[in-house]
């Protein structure tokens, strides 16, 4: 079991520091991440296509990059927008890794992006405990969903600098009590900011593209609690399997690895 929780450990390890060095690398170009974690079926991408194109509109440089384990269906989607696409098939795997997003931006990402809006893979375990090189990391929930989902995956939930709630168009008609999901949000972060969007009537359209773009101009984010620097922890030792792991982006990881971020990032 001990050497399960070793290699646990230098798996996290190496992503932290690939992260770091994808973070610093794409800030160097003026470029940060967004990344978008959700349940399947939140609604995310229909929420991202919509603040693609407010984008699009204002002139601002973005792309999208989505991640699934089969099909190209949301690429396709967020493709209409006009801006630039990617679709990543993990084969399998439930997360997007620091590592394997600078692979995949190497030749691809335009020079002048301002903002990358990853769409990590539709669950709330796994892609919790990998740090991307993000700056901005936004947990959403539908209003399908229920009320406790924050208390369920505290550490997706936890680790966020923005939750978002959509399809508040049906709220009233599926009994969603907003206090409630609030108070729930702040017992597992507190002091977080909550939006609330819904992409079929346009409520709260671009405030997601607005936190974002305070984020790239060096707005003060939120600094969750649970993103205090820690060590990694057994697997089991999480509330939802998750390793709470530090998001302090100032933080340098003692690791020494091979950096994957590519060349022309570098």
């Amino acid at each position: 079991m001990c050497r399960v929780v070793d290699l646990q450990q230098a798996v996290l390890a190496k992503n932290d520091q690939c992260a770091h060095d994808l973070r610093a690398a794409l800030a160097a170009r003026g470029t940060i991440v967004v990344n978008l974690l959700s349940s399947p079926g939140s609604g995310k991408t229909a929420l991202l296509e919509q603040e693609l194109l407010l984008a699009r509109e204002r002139g601002i440089p973005v792309a999208a990059l989505t991640a699934d384990l089969a099909t190209e269906n949301d690429a396709l989607r967020l493709a209409r927008s006009g801006v630039p696409v990617k679709q990543v098939l993990t084969d399998g795997l439930c997360h997007l890794e620091a590592g394997m997003l600078g692979g995949h931006l190497d030749g691809w990402l335009p020079q002048d992006t301002r903002l990358l809006f990853v769409e990590n893979v539709g669950n709330l375990v796994c892609p919790a405990s990998y740090d991307l090189g993000e700056t901005l990391r936004v947990a959403l929930a539908s209003v399908t969903e229920g009320e406790d989902k924050p208390l369920k995956y505290p550490t997706a939930f936890g680790l966020a600098n923005l939750v978002v709630v959509t399809k508040t168009d049906i709220a009233a008609a599926v009994g969603f009590d907003e206090a409630a999901f609030r108070r729930n949000v702040q017992q597992v972060n507190p002091g977080v900011g909550v939006l609330l969007t819904s992409a079929r009537d346009g409520a709260g359209a671009g405030a997601l593209l607005e936190a974002a773009l305070d984020a790239a101009n060096g707005a003060p984010l939120h600094a969750p609690v649970m993103a205090r620097p820690q060590p990694h922890t057994h697997p089991e030792a999480g509330h939802d399997g998750g390793h709470h792991h530090s998001q302090d982006h100032s933080h340098s990881p003692s690791h020494s690895h091979a950096s994957a971020v590519p060349q022309h990032l570098a």
